[in-house]
């Protein structure tokens, strides 16, 4: 019986341990390979070729959205499992976009963890119930433009209009601008309240 070969991509050590000897235990199921950030992952994965990659959503030097992103352009039959604790829509919604094949909290039972990973190696989705009552409950927002991304970080750290003027070497007007479309995109009455959006969704690499 040819066994399905697992990447696990986790920057939990414990993490990565638990799953190993969980996932050991099943016959048809073999991991092959590891990796703590995502640049290691895109790296050893494109190296291993595994059927399956459990992908962490928040891994440091490149997320587990980008990293999806550049495994599936190289590796298209690769199959993605999100595993994450994010509580948030924003991240997953990204990851799916990208074209990761489902995804599962950590807090799910070992049991649906395995029948996802066969699930998706054998070609299906698996999106979790409770992660899809998150997308459908928080939507996630529309994506900010880099500058967009600049001006929210600089908002973040309580720059006025006036000084994020003069960092960017633009127009006092162009800021407010900047502010009011950023605003739009969250749902936020004003600038307090899209820090806080922006925070609570992991909008900035902080």
């Amino acid at each position: 019986m040819r066994k399905t070969t697992v990447f696990l991509a986790d920057d939990h050590v414990m993490v990565r341990m638990g799953l190993t000897s969980l996932l050991g235990s099943k016959k048809d199921l073999q991991v092959i390979g590891e990796a703590e950030d995502g640049v290691e992952t895109v790296r050893k994965v494109l190296s291993l070729k595994p059927d399956v990659v459990l992908m962490d959503l928040l891994m440091p030097l490149k997320d587990g959205v980008a990293a999806t992103t550049e495994i599936l352009a190289a590796l298209p039959r690769t199959r993605i499992l999100i595993l994450t604790s994010a509580s948030t829509s924003d991240g997953i919604a990204h990851a799916l976009r990208a074209g990761a094949a489902g995804a599962l909290l950590k807090s799910a039972d070992f049991s649906t963890l395995v029948s996802a990973i066969r699930t998706i190696a054998a070609g299906g989705t698996m999106i979790a119930p409770d992660i899809q009552r998150t997308l459908e409950e928080d939507p996630p927002i529309p994506d900010l433009t880099p500058r967009q991304e600049d001006i929210l970080a600089s908002v973040t750290r309580g720059l006025t209009n006036a000084e994020i003027a003069r960092q960017f070497g633009i127009r006092e007007s162009s800021v407010k601008e900047y502010v009011n479309q950023i605003c739009t995109k969250l749902g936020a009455a004003n600038r307090a309240e899209a820090v806080s959006i922006a925070l609570r969704k992991h909008l900035l690499k902080m």
